[in-house]
């Protein structure tokens, strides 16, 4: 047969001719087969972390495919389909590698693989729940990104008291300072803050904030006028006459008052200032003998036992058994602090003699059982047990009656 064919292309074609022939025979076939091999291969779209790359292949999984691309999947990573799939014409396949995330919640501290875009998306994927006063260190819309920290710090209630008004409101993990700048609170400077500024803020703390204020007050007081007494013998004895009245005069007293949430803490007197002055009364006294009495007869004299008495006016003031310098125990020693219901009048004793028994006008019974070293003439010091009765009592004219 093969000299027939010989016979047949030497009887038709020279040599020339058939070595054309052959030679193209074969490079059609060899473009055929090229044409084939290539023409049976699927067109495959991988989406790598968002980048989209179309590849032809000849693969029969996904997991040939990821071969081919070189790309090595991690457990955490997210395929779709998966690598056991079989490879179709057109197929999509989506690749997207986990990033690590630091992820701190109230200063403990983890490392997460995660495929989520988003922080919000993250936090739904490891079931964060997210308080209105939480704070989040990144923004719920913020990209997932490789070695991004997310710090979370939750918030929890705490008892803030203002000048004594209490509230419960929200905080998280932060010095005092910056909690009270948050929740607009401005200390001032003679306020007290418990805690301090610089300590941290604890769950169920109670900020206490004290409102301290320093104000001037100003009390005026009168000034008891003094009683001057004068001889005159053109009055018979045992007369008197007001020659001149008494007026009272003014003293301004500067204090300084200490107030905490507008209470009244302390108050310590820093100025006096005489505003008027006081203008003595002066009265006349008789000394003109009167006639000696007439003798009657058989005149029977009675005897009696009633008690005689002196009254004046003296200068009155209070104390305490507390007052500054104060023992609590008088010159005659009555211990006035074991017995604050005692009544005792400091006195000048060259007037009136300790131990005498005295009635004093607004006061009542007393005894004369203590000194002092303002208490000259005729002025008196008014004991009492309570600081505000002495207060109420001040500065005043009173009218003593000396018993015997």
């Amino acid at each position: 047969m093969l000299n027939s064919m010989k016979k047949l292309f030497s009887g038709s074609l020279s040599k020339t001719k058939l070595a054309m022939v052959i030679t193209s025979f074969i490079v059609f076939s060899t473009i055929l087969g090229f044409g084939v091999f290539h023409g049976t291969k699927a067109a495959v779209t991988v989406n790598v972390d968002g980048e989209e790359v179309t590849v032809r292949t000849h693969a029969k999984t996904v997991a040939d495919i990821l071969k081919e691309l070189d790309i090595k999947v991690h457990p955490e990573d997210r395929l779709e389909p998966s690598k056991d799939t079989v490879v179709s014409d057109a197929m999509q396949i989506v690749w997207n590698p986990a990033k690590e995330v630091k992820l701190v919640i109230d200063d403990k501290e983890r490392s997460i693989f995660t495929t989520a875009e988003t922080v919000q998306e993250f936090l739904a994927e490891e079931d964060i729940d997210i308080q209105e006063h939480d704070k989040v260190s990144q923004g719920l819309n913020t990209p997932i990104k490789d070695d991004l920290v997310i710090a979370i710090e939750k918030a929890f209630e705490v008892t803030l008291n203002v000048g004594g008004e209490k509230q419960q409101v929200w905080s998280t993990s932060t010095t005092v300072a910056d909690f009270l700048e948050q929740h607009d609170i401005t200390v001032n400077d003679l306020d007290r803050v418990e805690p301090s500024l610089e300590e941290l803020v604890a769950k169920d703390a109670v900020v206490n904030i004290t409102r301290v204020e320093k104000v001037t007050d100003v009390v005026e007081e009168p000034i008891e006028f003094g009683v001057v007494t004068k001889n005159d013998d053109t009055l018979d004895k045992g007369n008197e006459q007001v020659v001149q009245q008494g007026q009272e005069g003014t003293v301004a007293n500067h204090y300084e008052v200490i107030l905490e949430n507008g209470k009244e803490v302390s108050r310590e007197l820093v100025k006096t200032e005489t505003v008027k002055e006081s203008l003595d009364r002066i009265v006349a006294v008789g000394t003109k003998a009167p006639p000696p009495p007439q003798p009657k007869p058989q005149q029977v004299v009675s005897r009696s036992t009633e008690t005689s008495s002196k009254e004046f006016y003296v200068s009155s003031t209070a104390y305490t058994a507390y007052c500054n310098g104060c023992s609590g125990v008088t010159s005659t020693g009555i211990n006035l602090r074991s017995n604050p219901g005692a009544k005792v009048i400091a006195v000048d004793p060259s007037v009136i003699p300790l131990g005498t028994k005295v009635y004093v006008e607004g006061y009542g019974y007393a005894v004369a059982g203590d000194t002092g070293g303002a208490i000259k003439g005729h002025k008196i010091d008014v004991f009492f047990s309570d600081k505000d009765a002495a207060y109420r009592w001040g500065r005043k004219k009173v009218k003593i009656k000396i018993l015997d």
